[in-house]
Protein backbone atom coordinates (compact mmCIF):
# COMPACT_ATOMS: atom_id res chain seq x y z
CA UNK A 1 0.00 0.00 0.00
CA UNK A 2 1.52 3.35 -0.95
CA UNK A 3 2.53 5.83 1.70
CA UNK A 4 0.01 8.65 1.55
CA UNK A 5 0.72 10.69 4.65
CA UNK A 6 3.26 10.69 7.46
CA UNK A 7 2.31 9.88 11.03
CA UNK A 8 2.37 13.59 11.85
CA UNK A 9 -0.67 15.67 10.93
CA UNK A 10 0.86 19.06 10.10
CA UNK A 11 1.98 18.29 6.56
CA UNK A 12 0.84 16.28 3.54
CA UNK A 13 2.72 14.79 0.62
CA UNK A 14 1.05 16.69 -2.22
CA UNK A 15 2.59 14.60 -4.99
CA UNK A 16 1.36 11.38 -3.35
CA UNK A 17 -2.13 12.87 -3.15
CA UNK A 18 -2.01 13.95 -6.81
CA UNK A 19 -0.86 10.47 -7.84
CA UNK A 20 -3.67 8.87 -5.85
CA UNK A 21 -6.30 11.17 -7.35
CA UNK A 22 -5.06 10.51 -10.88
CA UNK A 23 -4.90 6.78 -10.24
CA UNK A 24 -8.51 6.87 -9.05
CA UNK A 25 -9.66 8.84 -12.08
CA UNK A 26 -7.91 6.54 -14.56
CA UNK A 27 -9.43 3.44 -12.96
CA UNK A 28 -12.90 5.01 -12.88
CA UNK A 29 -12.69 5.90 -16.58
CA UNK A 30 -11.58 2.37 -17.41
CA UNK A 31 -14.54 0.91 -15.53
CA UNK A 32 -17.07 3.07 -17.36
CA UNK A 33 -15.41 2.41 -20.72
CA UNK A 34 -15.95 -1.33 -20.14
CA UNK A 35 -19.70 -1.11 -20.58
CA UNK A 36 -21.83 -0.82 -23.71
CA UNK A 37 -23.04 2.77 -24.20
CA UNK A 38 -26.56 1.33 -24.53
CA UNK A 39 -26.42 0.44 -20.80
CA UNK A 40 -25.40 3.93 -19.66
CA UNK A 41 -28.86 4.99 -18.50
CA UNK A 42 -29.95 1.62 -17.12
CA UNK A 43 -30.17 0.50 -13.48
CA UNK A 44 -28.49 -2.93 -13.23
CA UNK A 45 -29.49 -2.97 -9.55
CA UNK A 46 -32.91 -1.42 -9.02
CA UNK A 47 -31.96 -0.31 -5.50
CA UNK A 48 -29.29 1.98 -6.97
CA UNK A 49 -29.16 4.96 -9.32
CA UNK A 50 -28.71 4.62 -13.10
CA UNK A 51 -25.13 4.15 -14.26
CA UNK A 52 -24.90 7.71 -15.59
CA UNK A 53 -25.33 9.06 -12.05
CA UNK A 54 -22.12 7.51 -10.77
CA UNK A 55 -19.86 8.87 -13.49
CA UNK A 56 -21.02 12.36 -12.52
CA UNK A 57 -21.21 11.66 -8.80
CA UNK A 58 -17.53 10.87 -8.31
CA UNK A 59 -16.09 14.20 -9.53
CA UNK A 60 -19.03 16.12 -8.01
CA UNK A 61 -18.37 14.60 -4.60
CA UNK A 62 -14.62 15.32 -4.76
CA UNK A 63 -15.37 18.92 -5.60
CA UNK A 64 -17.94 19.33 -2.82
CA UNK A 65 -16.00 17.54 -0.07
CA UNK A 66 -12.50 18.78 -0.83
CA UNK A 67 -12.62 22.04 -2.80
CA UNK A 68 -15.85 23.55 -1.44
CA UNK A 69 -16.03 22.24 2.14
CA UNK A 70 -12.30 21.83 2.69
CA UNK A 71 -10.99 24.95 0.97
CA UNK A 72 -14.02 27.20 0.63
CA UNK A 73 -13.67 27.12 -3.15
CA UNK A 74 -16.37 27.97 -5.70
CA UNK A 75 -18.75 25.74 -7.64
CA UNK A 76 -17.90 24.46 -11.11
CA UNK A 77 -21.45 23.76 -12.31
CA UNK A 78 -24.15 24.21 -9.67
CA UNK A 79 -26.83 22.37 -11.65
CA UNK A 80 -24.74 19.24 -12.22
CA UNK A 81 -23.35 19.32 -8.70
CA UNK A 82 -26.89 19.20 -7.33
CA UNK A 83 -27.87 16.43 -9.73
CA UNK A 84 -24.88 14.26 -8.86
CA UNK A 85 -24.43 15.17 -5.20
CA UNK A 86 -25.69 12.10 -3.38
CA UNK A 87 -26.59 8.45 -3.94
CA UNK A 88 -29.40 6.39 -2.42
CA UNK A 89 -29.88 3.49 -0.03
CA UNK A 90 -33.62 2.68 -0.13
CA UNK A 91 -35.16 -0.22 1.73
CA UNK A 92 -37.18 -1.39 -1.28
CA UNK A 93 -37.39 -1.08 -5.05
CA UNK A 94 -40.62 0.90 -4.68
CA UNK A 95 -38.83 3.48 -2.54
CA UNK A 96 -35.85 3.49 -4.91
CA UNK A 97 -37.77 4.51 -8.03
CA UNK A 98 -38.62 8.11 -7.15
CA UNK A 99 -35.19 8.67 -5.60
CA UNK A 100 -33.12 7.22 -8.45
CA UNK A 101 -33.79 10.03 -10.89
CA UNK A 102 -36.63 8.19 -12.62
CA UNK A 103 -37.99 10.63 -15.16
CA UNK A 104 -34.86 12.79 -14.95
CA UNK A 105 -33.48 14.09 -18.22
CA UNK A 106 -29.93 12.93 -17.65
CA UNK A 107 -27.09 14.67 -19.48
CA UNK A 108 -25.22 12.93 -22.31
CA UNK A 109 -22.05 11.07 -21.49
CA UNK A 110 -20.04 13.75 -23.29
CA UNK A 111 -21.54 16.33 -20.96
CA UNK A 112 -20.79 14.19 -17.92
CA UNK A 113 -17.20 13.66 -19.05
CA UNK A 114 -16.77 17.37 -19.71
CA UNK A 115 -18.03 18.10 -16.19
CA UNK A 116 -15.53 15.56 -14.84
CA UNK A 117 -12.65 17.16 -16.73
CA UNK A 118 -13.53 20.60 -15.41
CA UNK A 119 -13.66 19.28 -11.86
CA UNK A 120 -10.39 17.39 -12.33
CA UNK A 121 -8.64 20.61 -13.37
CA UNK A 122 -9.89 22.38 -10.25
CA UNK A 123 -9.06 19.51 -7.89
CA UNK A 124 -5.58 18.94 -9.30
CA UNK A 125 -4.80 22.64 -9.18
CA UNK A 126 -5.90 22.71 -5.53
CA UNK A 127 -3.84 19.63 -4.67
CA UNK A 128 -0.79 21.23 -6.25
CA UNK A 129 -0.95 24.80 -5.03
CA UNK A 130 -3.87 25.62 -2.71
CA UNK A 131 -3.09 26.64 0.84
CA UNK A 132 -3.77 23.75 3.22
CA UNK A 133 -4.69 24.88 6.71
CA UNK A 134 -4.37 21.52 8.42
CA UNK A 135 -5.20 23.03 11.79
CA UNK A 136 -8.80 23.40 10.63
CA UNK A 137 -8.94 26.98 11.92
CA UNK A 138 -10.02 28.36 8.55
CA UNK A 139 -12.08 25.44 7.28
CA UNK A 140 -12.77 22.72 9.82
CA UNK A 141 -13.26 20.11 7.09
CA UNK A 142 -9.58 20.42 6.20
CA UNK A 143 -8.30 19.63 9.69
CA UNK A 144 -5.55 17.03 9.34
CA UNK A 145 -6.37 16.84 5.64
CA UNK A 146 -9.78 15.25 6.27
CA UNK A 147 -11.47 16.74 3.19
CA UNK A 148 -8.90 15.54 0.69
CA UNK A 149 -8.78 12.01 2.12
CA UNK A 150 -12.58 11.93 2.15
CA UNK A 151 -12.62 12.64 -1.59
CA UNK A 152 -9.89 10.14 -2.39
CA UNK A 153 -11.25 7.22 -0.36
CA UNK A 154 -14.82 7.93 -1.51
CA UNK A 155 -13.89 7.39 -5.15
CA UNK A 156 -12.00 4.20 -4.33
CA UNK A 157 -15.02 2.86 -2.40
CA UNK A 158 -17.37 3.67 -5.26
CA UNK A 159 -15.22 1.74 -7.69
CA UNK A 160 -16.22 -1.36 -5.77
CA UNK A 161 -19.86 -0.31 -5.99
CA UNK A 162 -19.46 0.05 -9.75
CA UNK A 163 -18.00 -3.41 -10.08
CA UNK A 164 -20.73 -5.22 -8.20
CA UNK A 165 -23.26 -3.21 -10.26
CA UNK A 166 -21.46 -4.21 -13.46
CA UNK A 167 -21.68 -7.82 -12.23
CA UNK A 168 -25.47 -7.60 -12.69
CA UNK A 169 -25.25 -6.31 -16.27
CA UNK A 170 -25.76 -8.87 -19.07
CA UNK A 171 -22.43 -10.19 -20.26
CA UNK A 172 -23.08 -8.84 -23.76
CA UNK A 173 -23.08 -5.31 -22.34
CA UNK A 174 -19.49 -5.51 -21.05
CA UNK A 175 -16.13 -5.76 -22.77
CA UNK A 176 -13.68 -8.14 -21.11
CA UNK A 177 -10.12 -6.78 -20.93
CA UNK A 178 -8.76 -10.04 -22.34
CA UNK A 179 -9.03 -13.80 -21.97
CA UNK A 180 -10.41 -14.62 -18.53
CA UNK A 181 -8.29 -16.69 -16.17
CA UNK A 182 -9.60 -18.05 -12.88
CA UNK A 183 -7.81 -19.37 -9.85
CA UNK A 184 -9.46 -22.62 -8.83
CA UNK A 185 -8.56 -25.66 -6.77
CA UNK A 186 -9.92 -28.07 -4.22
CA UNK A 187 -12.21 -26.69 -1.56
CA UNK A 188 -10.44 -26.59 1.81
CA UNK A 189 -11.58 -28.92 4.54
CA UNK A 190 -13.59 -26.87 7.03
CA UNK A 191 -12.22 -26.78 10.53
CA UNK A 192 -12.64 -24.59 13.59
CA UNK A 193 -10.21 -22.63 15.71
CA UNK A 194 -10.73 -22.10 19.44
CA UNK A 195 -9.95 -18.58 20.58
CA UNK A 196 -9.73 -17.92 24.32
CA UNK A 197 -11.35 -14.99 26.09
CA UNK A 198 -9.54 -11.69 25.79
CA UNK A 199 -9.84 -7.99 25.09
CA UNK A 200 -9.83 -6.29 21.69
CA UNK A 201 -9.59 -2.72 20.50
CA UNK A 202 -12.45 -1.46 18.34
CA UNK A 203 -12.21 1.81 16.49
CA UNK A 204 -9.14 4.00 16.27
CA UNK A 205 -7.44 6.95 17.91
CA UNK A 206 -7.44 9.83 15.39
CA UNK A 207 -3.86 10.63 16.37
CA UNK A 208 -2.74 7.11 15.41
CA UNK A 209 -3.77 6.98 11.73
CA UNK A 210 -3.56 9.54 8.90
CA UNK A 211 -7.27 9.32 8.16
CA UNK A 212 -10.39 7.44 9.15
CA UNK A 213 -14.12 7.86 8.58
CA UNK A 214 -16.16 9.22 11.47
CA UNK A 215 -17.59 5.80 12.42
CA UNK A 216 -14.05 4.49 12.97
CA UNK A 217 -13.24 6.85 15.83
CA UNK A 218 -13.96 6.48 19.52
CA UNK A 219 -11.41 3.79 20.38
CA UNK A 220 -12.91 1.21 22.75
CA UNK A 221 -11.52 -1.81 24.60
CA UNK A 222 -14.01 -4.66 24.64
CA UNK A 223 -13.84 -7.96 26.50
CA UNK A 224 -14.67 -10.99 24.36
CA UNK A 225 -15.66 -14.39 25.73
CA UNK A 226 -14.03 -17.54 24.40
CA UNK A 227 -15.45 -18.77 21.11
CA UNK A 228 -14.79 -21.15 18.25
CA UNK A 229 -14.62 -19.82 14.68
CA UNK A 230 -14.37 -21.35 11.21
CA UNK A 231 -10.76 -21.30 10.02
CA UNK A 232 -11.99 -20.87 6.43
CA UNK A 233 -14.74 -18.82 4.86
CA UNK A 234 -17.88 -20.79 4.06
CA UNK A 235 -17.40 -22.02 0.49
CA UNK A 236 -19.78 -22.67 -2.36
CA UNK A 237 -19.42 -26.38 -1.61
CA UNK A 238 -20.41 -25.83 2.02
CA UNK A 239 -23.39 -23.72 1.02
CA UNK A 240 -24.52 -26.22 -1.60
CA UNK A 241 -25.04 -28.74 1.20
CA UNK A 242 -27.32 -26.22 2.96
CA UNK A 243 -29.31 -25.67 -0.22
CA UNK A 244 -29.59 -29.41 -0.97
CA UNK A 245 -30.82 -29.97 2.61
CA UNK A 246 -33.72 -27.60 1.96
CA UNK A 247 -32.28 -24.66 3.85
CA UNK A 248 -34.13 -22.09 1.75
CA UNK A 249 -37.43 -23.79 2.62
CA UNK A 250 -36.84 -24.32 6.34
CA UNK A 251 -38.79 -21.53 8.04
CA UNK A 252 -37.18 -22.14 11.43
CA UNK A 253 -33.75 -21.22 10.08
CA UNK A 254 -34.74 -17.71 9.06
CA UNK A 255 -35.47 -14.51 10.93
CA UNK A 256 -38.95 -13.03 10.42
CA UNK A 257 -37.53 -10.27 8.23
CA UNK A 258 -35.34 -12.71 6.32
CA UNK A 259 -38.20 -15.07 5.62
CA UNK A 260 -40.45 -12.23 4.45
CA UNK A 261 -37.71 -11.05 2.09
CA UNK A 262 -37.06 -14.56 0.79
CA UNK A 263 -40.76 -15.13 0.14
CA UNK A 264 -41.42 -11.74 -1.43
CA UNK A 265 -38.38 -11.89 -3.73
CA UNK A 266 -38.59 -15.61 -4.47
CA UNK A 267 -35.03 -16.19 -3.23
CA UNK A 268 -34.10 -19.84 -3.76
CA UNK A 269 -30.30 -19.70 -4.06
CA UNK A 270 -27.42 -17.18 -3.95
CA UNK A 271 -27.56 -14.24 -6.35
CA UNK A 272 -24.14 -15.16 -7.76
CA UNK A 273 -25.32 -18.66 -8.70
CA UNK A 274 -27.13 -19.68 -11.90
CA UNK A 275 -29.16 -22.87 -12.24
CA UNK A 276 -28.41 -24.69 -15.50
CA UNK A 277 -30.54 -27.81 -15.58
CA UNK A 278 -29.04 -30.15 -13.01
CA UNK A 279 -25.84 -28.17 -12.49
CA UNK A 280 -24.87 -24.88 -10.93
CA UNK A 281 -22.88 -22.09 -12.54
CA UNK A 282 -21.14 -19.05 -11.14
CA UNK A 283 -22.41 -15.78 -12.58
CA UNK A 284 -19.06 -14.17 -13.36
CA UNK A 285 -18.33 -10.65 -14.46
CA UNK A 286 -17.87 -11.59 -18.10
CA UNK A 287 -19.19 -15.15 -18.40
CA UNK A 288 -20.83 -17.98 -16.49
CA UNK A 289 -18.54 -20.81 -15.44
CA UNK A 290 -19.11 -24.10 -13.59
CA UNK A 291 -19.56 -23.28 -9.91
CA UNK A 292 -16.10 -23.23 -8.28
CA UNK A 293 -16.80 -25.11 -5.07
CA UNK A 294 -13.59 -23.84 -3.46
CA UNK A 295 -14.54 -20.16 -3.75
CA UNK A 296 -16.27 -18.44 -0.84
CA UNK A 297 -20.02 -18.13 -1.25
CA UNK A 298 -21.30 -14.56 -1.70
CA UNK A 299 -24.66 -14.09 0.01
CA UNK A 300 -26.73 -11.61 1.99
CA UNK A 301 -26.53 -11.45 5.78
CA UNK A 302 -29.95 -13.12 6.02
CA UNK A 303 -28.76 -16.10 3.97
CA UNK A 304 -25.54 -16.30 5.96
CA UNK A 305 -27.43 -16.27 9.26
CA UNK A 306 -29.80 -19.02 8.05
CA UNK A 307 -26.83 -21.20 7.10
CA UNK A 308 -25.23 -20.58 10.50
CA UNK A 309 -28.44 -21.66 12.28
CA UNK A 310 -28.56 -24.76 10.11
CA UNK A 311 -25.11 -25.65 11.45
CA UNK A 312 -26.17 -24.88 15.01
CA UNK A 313 -23.91 -21.84 15.05
CA UNK A 314 -24.16 -18.09 14.47
CA UNK A 315 -22.40 -15.18 12.77
CA UNK A 316 -19.54 -13.53 14.66
CA UNK A 317 -19.86 -10.14 16.28
CA UNK A 318 -17.64 -7.27 15.19
CA UNK A 319 -15.60 -7.75 18.38
CA UNK A 320 -15.17 -11.49 17.71
CA UNK A 321 -14.00 -10.70 14.18
CA UNK A 322 -11.38 -8.35 15.65
CA UNK A 323 -10.29 -10.98 18.17
CA UNK A 324 -9.87 -13.60 15.43
CA UNK A 325 -8.19 -11.18 13.04
CA UNK A 326 -5.91 -8.90 15.03
CA UNK A 327 -5.26 -10.34 18.49
CA UNK A 328 -2.52 -12.81 19.33
CA UNK A 329 -1.99 -15.54 21.94
CA UNK A 330 0.51 -13.20 23.67
CA UNK A 331 -2.16 -10.56 24.15
CA UNK A 332 -0.77 -8.09 21.60
CA UNK A 333 -2.80 -6.72 18.69
CA UNK A 334 -1.55 -6.57 15.13
CA UNK A 335 -1.95 -3.95 12.41
CA UNK A 336 -3.18 -6.65 10.03
CA UNK A 337 -4.05 -10.32 10.65
CA UNK A 338 -0.60 -11.37 9.43
CA UNK A 339 1.33 -8.70 11.34
CA UNK A 340 2.71 -5.31 10.36
CA UNK A 341 3.93 -6.12 6.84
CA UNK A 342 2.25 -4.15 4.01
CA UNK A 343 -1.06 -5.34 2.58
CA UNK A 344 0.18 -6.79 -0.70
CA UNK A 345 -0.98 -9.49 -3.10
CA UNK A 346 0.65 -12.29 -1.09
CA UNK A 347 -1.68 -11.57 1.86
CA UNK A 348 -5.08 -11.71 0.23
CA UNK A 349 -7.33 -11.11 -2.75
CA UNK A 350 -7.96 -7.35 -2.71
CA UNK A 351 -6.91 -4.14 -4.51
CA UNK A 352 -8.49 -5.14 -7.86
CA UNK A 353 -6.20 -8.14 -8.29
CA UNK A 354 -8.99 -10.32 -9.67
CA UNK A 355 -12.43 -9.97 -11.21
CA UNK A 356 -13.61 -12.94 -9.14
CA UNK A 357 -12.86 -14.73 -5.85
CA UNK A 358 -10.05 -17.23 -5.44
CA UNK A 359 -10.15 -20.48 -3.45
CA UNK A 360 -10.62 -20.08 0.29
CA UNK A 361 -7.30 -20.27 2.06
CA UNK A 362 -5.28 -19.70 -1.12
CA UNK A 363 -3.22 -16.94 0.53
CA UNK A 364 -1.91 -18.60 3.70
CA UNK A 365 0.55 -15.74 4.26
CA UNK A 366 -2.48 -13.64 5.18
CA UNK A 367 -3.66 -15.90 8.02
CA UNK A 368 -4.08 -14.48 11.51
CA UNK A 369 -2.04 -15.45 14.56
CA UNK A 370 -4.73 -18.04 15.37
CA UNK A 371 -4.61 -19.61 11.89
CA UNK A 372 -7.84 -18.06 10.58
CA UNK A 373 -7.66 -17.40 6.83
CA UNK A 374 -8.93 -14.67 4.51
CA UNK A 375 -10.08 -12.29 7.21
CA UNK A 376 -8.98 -9.52 4.85
CA UNK A 377 -9.64 -10.13 1.16
CA UNK A 378 -11.70 -12.42 -1.07
CA UNK A 379 -14.96 -10.90 0.19
CA UNK A 380 -16.23 -8.74 3.03
CA UNK A 381 -17.14 -10.60 6.22
CA UNK A 382 -20.69 -10.29 7.54
CA UNK A 383 -21.02 -9.82 11.29
CA UNK A 384 -24.08 -9.90 13.53
CA UNK A 385 -23.31 -6.41 14.86
CA UNK A 386 -25.76 -3.65 13.97
CA UNK A 387 -23.92 -0.64 12.57
CA UNK A 388 -23.68 2.13 15.12
CA UNK A 389 -21.33 4.74 16.54
CA UNK A 390 -18.55 4.31 19.04
CA UNK A 391 -18.53 6.49 22.13
CA UNK A 392 -17.93 10.17 21.45
CA UNK A 393 -19.00 9.94 17.80
CA UNK A 394 -18.85 13.21 15.87
CA UNK A 395 -19.97 13.51 12.23
CA UNK A 396 -17.14 14.47 9.91
CA UNK A 397 -17.33 18.01 8.56
CA UNK A 398 -16.41 17.06 5.00
CA UNK A 399 -19.22 14.46 4.77
CA UNK A 400 -21.51 14.81 7.83
CA UNK A 401 -24.16 12.40 6.55
CA UNK A 402 -21.69 9.60 5.75
CA UNK A 403 -22.38 7.43 8.81
CA UNK A 404 -25.07 9.15 10.86
CA UNK A 405 -27.82 8.53 8.31
CA UNK A 406 -27.25 4.78 8.67
CA UNK A 407 -27.38 4.49 12.45
CA UNK A 408 -30.94 3.26 12.01
CA UNK A 409 -30.76 -0.31 13.27
CA UNK A 410 -31.22 -1.56 9.70
CA UNK A 411 -27.61 -2.08 8.67
CA UNK A 412 -25.01 -4.64 9.74
CA UNK A 413 -21.26 -4.20 10.05
CA UNK A 414 -18.96 -5.92 7.58
CA UNK A 415 -15.22 -6.17 8.03
CA UNK A 416 -12.24 -7.12 5.89
CA UNK A 417 -12.07 -6.47 2.15
CA UNK A 418 -13.17 -7.89 -1.20
CA UNK A 419 -11.31 -8.39 -4.49
CA UNK A 420 -12.51 -4.89 -5.45
CA UNK A 421 -11.44 -3.10 -2.27
CA UNK A 422 -8.60 -0.63 -2.80
CA UNK A 423 -5.43 -1.22 -0.79
CA UNK A 424 -5.76 2.25 0.75
CA UNK A 425 -8.91 1.08 2.55
CA UNK A 426 -7.29 -1.97 4.13
CA UNK A 427 -6.89 -0.97 7.76
CA UNK A 428 -7.94 -2.46 11.06
CA UNK A 429 -10.53 0.19 11.95
CA UNK A 430 -12.30 0.36 8.58
CA UNK A 431 -15.98 -0.60 8.74
CA UNK A 432 -18.40 -1.34 5.91
CA UNK A 433 -22.14 -1.85 6.29
CA UNK A 434 -25.22 -2.96 4.34
CA UNK A 435 -28.81 -3.93 4.89
CA UNK A 436 -29.09 -7.64 5.80
CA UNK A 437 -31.14 -8.49 2.71
CA UNK A 438 -28.75 -6.88 0.21
CA UNK A 439 -27.36 -9.77 -1.88
CA UNK A 440 -25.24 -7.97 -4.51
CA UNK A 441 -22.12 -6.99 -2.62
CA UNK A 442 -19.00 -9.15 -2.61
CA UNK A 443 -19.64 -10.51 0.89
CA UNK A 444 -18.78 -13.87 2.41
CA UNK A 445 -18.99 -15.14 5.98
CA UNK A 446 -17.88 -17.67 8.54
CA UNK A 447 -19.63 -19.05 11.61
CA UNK A 448 -18.84 -19.18 15.31
CA UNK A 449 -19.86 -21.19 18.32
CA UNK A 450 -19.69 -20.05 21.90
Amino acid sequence: MPSIAPARHDTLDRQALINWYQRNRVRTRQLFDMIDPAAYYTRPILLRNPIVFYEGHLPAFSLIAFVKRGLGGPAVDKKLERLFERGIDPDSVDHAAPRSGAGTLWPSRDEVLDFGRRVDDVVLDALESAEFDLSGARHRAMKRGEAVFTALEHEAMHQETLLYMWHRLPHAQKRAPGAMQYETGDAPRQSSVSIPAGAVTLGADPDAIPFGWDNEFGEERVDVDAFEIDAQSVTNRDFLAFLDAGGYRARDLWSDAGWSWREAEGIEYPTFWVRDGQRWLWHGMFENIPLPESWPVYVSCEEAAAFARWRGRRLPTEAEYHRAAFSTPSGDERTFPWGDAPADRTRGNFDFRSWEPIPAGARPAGASAWGVHDLIGNGWEWTSTIFGPFRGFEPMTSYPEYSADFFDGQHFVMKGASPATAAELVRRSFRNWFRPNYPYVYAKFRTVNG
